[in-house]
């Protein structure tokens, strides 16, 4: 049996066409036709039911499809795995990663982790904080980066660092030593207070800029990075994690606001697991020394 054959029945199985399969393995239709035939002879059974220019699955191809794609899957794991091994890893590792963390120092931590353990091969998932849980119970990640902590026992859990959440607005263009500060009662009533762009902090948050004041406007933007855009672009102003908008900060294009009737939360950052394993271990010690 040619494993060639099994991805041709797997994907006419899909698209339910042999021209359409054709195409998509950029193959003539005739061959598709004879993958197809020495598959079933190799089988002793037909796979599908011609009707017109359209096929179906007999009920032995519907059965026979699921043991098809498993054996494919793992032929082609056979080939990464040697593809890797020939390029000089040894070891892998898959990290989940929410898009947050993925936006500040993390990608400066990576690089300096493949430099020091050239051998181990990493891929990465952003995934949202709040399905990295279920991606590690799945095993489909070894380390999850998420800005939630866990809610299963099963699931090891660290608190890898926290960072202090500050209150930002646009640039005035006033001189920074000269002119007065700006005033946190005034920027949070003048202007859209741009929310959620954190899922671990605001909903509590909310609740206490609104019982201080009441009048303020509320907008929900899902991404710290749109939210940035809004505040440079005079849209509104945010309570932000400090790391995320250093840069911004230092380039004079945001303003941090001293905020002292709010008590303001951190922003915290876990590594979830399932398994305390060497390379989980290796790479929290690495990443550990670093402030993200």
């Amino acid at each position: 049996m040619e494993f060639q054959w099994l991805n041709t029945f797997i994907t006419a199985a899909d698209c339910g066409n042999f021209r359409r399969t054709a195409e998509l393995l950029y193959i003539s239709q005739p061959s598709v036709t004879v993958h197809i035939k020495q598959l079933e002879k190799e089988l002793g059974t037909p796979l599908f039911n011609r009707v017109g220019k359209k096929i179906k699955l007999t009920e032995e191809g519907k059965r026979y499809l699921v043991h098809a794609k498993r054996l494919l899957e793992v032929y082609q794991r056979g080939l990464e795995d040697l593809s890797s091994f020939s390029q000089g890893y040894t070891r892998k590792l898959s990290l989940g990663i929410s898009p947050l963390i993925a936006d500040t120092i993390l990608p400066y931590v990576l690089k300096s982790y493949t430099n020091q353990y050239p051998e181990v091969e990493i891929s990465i998932k952003i995934i949202e904080s709040v399905d990295i849980e279920q991606a590690v119970l799945r095993e489909e990640i070894d380390l999850g980066l998420s800005c939630l902590n866990s809610s299963y026992p099963s699931l090891i859990c660290e608190l890898l660092y926290n960072d202090r959440v500050i209150l930002v607005a646009p640039h005035d263009g006033r001189d920074a030593e000269s002119a007065p500060p700006l005033d946190e009662e005034e920027v949070l009533t003048t202007n859209y207070l741009l929310t959620h762009n954190h899922p671990g902090y605001w909903d509590l948050l909310c609740r206490l800029v609104k019982s201080k004041y009441p009048s303020v406007r509320m907008m929900k933007v899902s991404q710290v990075h749109i939210t940035k855009r809004f505040i440079v672009e005079g849209l509104g102003v945010s309570f932000l994690p400090t790391s995320t908008v250093r840069r911004e900060l230092l380039e004079g294009r945001l303003l941090e606001i001293n905020c002292e009737s709010i008590n303001l939360p951190e922003a915290n950052t876990y590594a979830i697991m399932k398994y305390d394993h060497s390379k989980q271990k290796e790479f929290l010690k690495f990443i550990s020394n670093y402030h993200l």
